[in-house]
């Protein structure tokens, strides 16, 4: 696996700091406290640890869609500055996300999660969605693949 997206984000912000990175530095910023939130609620329920890898990712695509919706809106409202710095900063927070899936390969993907579950009716929908969760977190939208996995069901 390598360096931890937790330790990759540390250092990210260490280097943020030595270059004078602005924009990198203050999403950088933004996303350590987004994590630092989630695991102090973690801690709450009594995860020491705080939250995993998979948790990380989906905060930091969260943030990714977020800044989408205010980039939209700042383009539309012809305030080109500031959907720039939404922009800028969706830029810094996909470089500590993966790869998104192409087409083909998200359909390579539910077919191979199908083969591994033996799945062979929509009741067995929620396990290939397990296994793709699993896999494949930050790098396809479960909400465009879920409609794909009933219909290849289904």
């Amino acid at each position: 696996m390598g360096m931890g997206l937790r330790e990759r984000i540390g250092n990210g912000l260490k280097e943020a700091m030595r270059d004078k990175d602005a924009t990198r530095l203050s999403t950088l910023r933004l996303i350590s406290a987004a994590v630092k939130d989630q695991d102090i609620a973690a801690r709450g329920k009594g995860e020491t640890e705080g939250v995993g890898e998979a948790e990380v990712l989906a905060i930091l695509g969260k943030m990714v869609k977020q800044r989408q919706e205010s980039a939209r809106a700042y383009e539309e409202g012809g305030r080109l500055e500031l959907a720039e710095k939404e922009l800028a900063e969706i830029s810094v927070i996909e470089e500590y996300l993966p790869r998104r899936l192409g087409a083909s390969e998200v359909t390579a993907a539910i077919e191979a999660a199908i083969a591994e579950t033996g799945a062979e009716g929509l009741r067995d929908m929620g396990r290939v969605m397990g296994v793709l969760k699993s896999k494949y977190t930050g790098q396809m939208d479960f909400g465009a693949v879920g409609p794909a996995v009933k219909a290849r069901l289904g």
